[in-house]
């Protein structure tokens, strides 16, 4: 799943970012209200955390807009408010959770987790192409009896080329939708994945494969 948390603390941004990151989620961490709403109407995320208290837009702010540009986007409002007007006010404006700092990180994970079951773009823990197994819960690929453990951005690419067998990803939409806006990573890092990960697939002799469409990007195709 891909994350967008906006947290005007940069320390606790970062700190959440790797956490989610260890449970292999793709994250996007912004500061401002004004830079959420910028990539929330331009990119396209799972799960929305959101903290009330932000520089130039509120979360709240943020949420209304989302909500009246008919964004469904689940959102998730984490700040230090913890009154129950606060809460009420979140959900009436559009909230689909509420949770107060400080809280427990497993918590955290595990209503994002369940935010993302409502997403549109949500899919099950294991999904499938052709004989191949992608599983979420051990983060591996299985083809009969042989099975790959793959790396947190390896399953990333693997999950979005499972769930749109046939459909060419550009380079630029990989690079997006995995790595995020804020990367520091080169282009080359989604050719380099690219690799990995038709390396794993040759390794249980997957009957699926990765092709690359010249000037387009690339395709999960199922070998005939």
């Amino acid at each position: 799943m891909r994350i967008l948390i906006a947290e005007d603390e940069e320390a606790t941004a970062k700190a959440l970012k790797l956490l989610l990151e260890k449970s292999k989620f793709s994250v996007d961490i912004v500061h401002t209200g004004t830079d959420a709403w910028d990539y929330i109407s331009s990119g396209s995320y799972d799960v929305v955390v959101l903290d009330i208290m932000m520089p130039g837009m509120s979360g709240l702010e943020v949420l209304a807009k989302m909500r009246k540009d008919r964004i469904k986007t689940p959102v998730l409002l984490l700040t230090a408010k913890a009154e129950v007007e606060d809460r009420i006010e979140g959900l009436n404006t559009g909230a689909d959770d509420y949770l107060p700092k400080p809280f427990a990180t497993g918590e955290l994970i595990a209503r994002i987790k369940a935010l993302g079951r409502r997403s549109e773009n949500y899919a099950d823990l294991e999904n499938s192409a052709g004989g191949l197994i992608l599983d979420g819960n051990r983060y591996e690929m299985r083809m009969g009896e042989n099975r790959v453990t793959l790396t947190n951005k390896e399953f990333q690419l693997m999950e979005l080329f499972v769930r749109h067998p046939g459909y060419v990803f550009s380079t630029d939409h990989l690079m997006e939708k995995i790595w995020g806006f804020d990367t520091d990573s080169d282009i080359d890092v989604v050719w380099t994945h690219i690799g990995f990960v038709r390396k794993k697939l040759r390794s249980i002799d997957a009957d699926v494969e990765i092709r690359t469409i010249r000037g387009a990007g690339y395709l999960l195709e199922v070998k005939e």
